[in-house]
This record gives C-alpha cells, structure tokens and sequence, in this order.
C-alpha cells in the first residue's frame, strides 16, 4: 500500500507558503523542516534503498532548519548544507547518464554570468556564493540528463537560490521571499519525483511467440 506522503508534502508546502506570506515564523518552524523529510520518506517507499538523493534530502532538510535562523552564521550554514545537497544530487545523476553538452554550457555561462553581476553587492559572501553557486549548476546541468522532469526540478532549484543570492546581495521585491519558497518546494518536489520515475526498475516487455519464430529456434544454443 502506497503511503501519501505527496498529499502530505502537498499540504504542507502550502502550509509553509501561507507562513512566508503572513511573515509567520512559527508556521515556518513547523512546515520547513518536513518539506525534504516528507520527500525522503516518499524516495524510501518507492526505492527501499538509501542513495544519494536521499542523501541530499537529509541535507536539505538541515539547510531549511539552518535558514530559519537568522545572521550570516546561520545562513552560511545553511549554503554549507545545500552544498552537500547538490554534491549529491549531482553524483546521482552524474551515475544515471551524462549531463548534456548544451546544459552543461549553457549552466555554466549562466553560473559566470550571475556571480558577475552580483560580485560587487555580495562582500564578504562572495567566495562561499560563487563556489556553492558552482555546484548548483552543475547539479543543474546534471538533472537535464536524467529526464525532463529532473530537468525542471534542477532549473527551478537554481532559479531559487539565484532569488536568494539577490537577497543576499541586497535585492529586493514584493513577493521574492514567497518565490523563493514556491520554486525551492516545487524544485525538490520535481527532482525526488523524476528520480523515482528515471530509475524505477520495469520488468521487460516480451514479444508474443509466433509459429515462425518458434520454427526457427534460439538464435544461439543456452
């Protein structure tokens, strides 16, 4: 029997929204730090194997509750988290298929170009940024080898954190933190989900016999 740990997730994604909207952060508190578990234990039902997706979800979830709190301190624990998220991520995907060639450029010009125009504002985050940054879009890249869903997952993931970079730089808008937090849930929902869906084992589909086939025999002796 499977267990609705998406419906679960669902509800508490938008619990977690509804915190972010009202600036609630005891709601936060109580939604953030299920959004990866919920995923985790969804990852374990389908795979019964822990592997470095997993991995990458009992990092995030240490982010998330990092991220909550706040101060530099907190928030470069928090990229020191996600850091490890990434790595894993990527070694998973990396194991399952090669990453696009075009991804890969394209990520990476993309990586060049918003540590460019946020070098200046971002000060003392600068290194920690563009290293956690890097491993970001290669995670990115990675995905887009996986399926198309993982390919969304990835983007949305690095479109995310951009948000949070801007943040971080000193940007702002209305709505940003309420972005960040849509396309963060969303992001890890894609990626667990496309890695369930790229990597689940499917009995192979035998032709039916038919009498000339039968005529003819094995194709080699056992």
């Amino acid at each position: 029997m499977r267990r609705p740990w998406l419906t679960l997730f669902g509800a508490v994604a938008l619990v977690e929204l509804v915190g972010v909207a009202l600036d609630s952060t005891p709601t936060q508190w109580l939604a953030k730090p299920l959004l990866a578990p919920l995923l985790l234990a969804y990852l374990r039902d389908r795979r019964r194997r822990v592997d470095p997706v997993a991995v990458g979800l009992v990092a995030a979830t240490a982010g998330d509750v990092a991220l909550l709190v706040p101060g530099q301190a907190a928030f470069l624990a928090g990229m020191g988290c996600f850091l490890v998220t990434q790595i894993a991520f990527l070694t998973a995907f990396l194991r399952h298929r090669r990453p696009p060639v075009a991804a890969l450029v394209g990520y990476l010009l993309a990586w060049a170009g918003a540590n460019a125009l946020l070098w200046g504002p971002l000060g003392a985050l600068r290194l920690p940024v563009l290293g956690y940054s890097l491993a970001l879009s290669l995670m990115a890249a990675a995905a887009a080898g996986v399926s198309r869903r993982t390919a969304a997952g990835g983007a949305l993931f690095l479109g995310s954190d951009l948000l949070i970079g801007v943040g971080a730089a000193g940007g702002d808008f209305p709505g940003r933190d309420l972005l960040v937090m849509a396309t963060y849930a969303a992001a890890l929902l894609l990626i667990t989900t496309g890695w369930v869906a790229a990597t689940s084992t499917r009995p192979a589909r035998t032709a039916p016999a038919t009498p000339s086939s039968l005529a003819r025999g094995p194709a080699s002796p056992p």
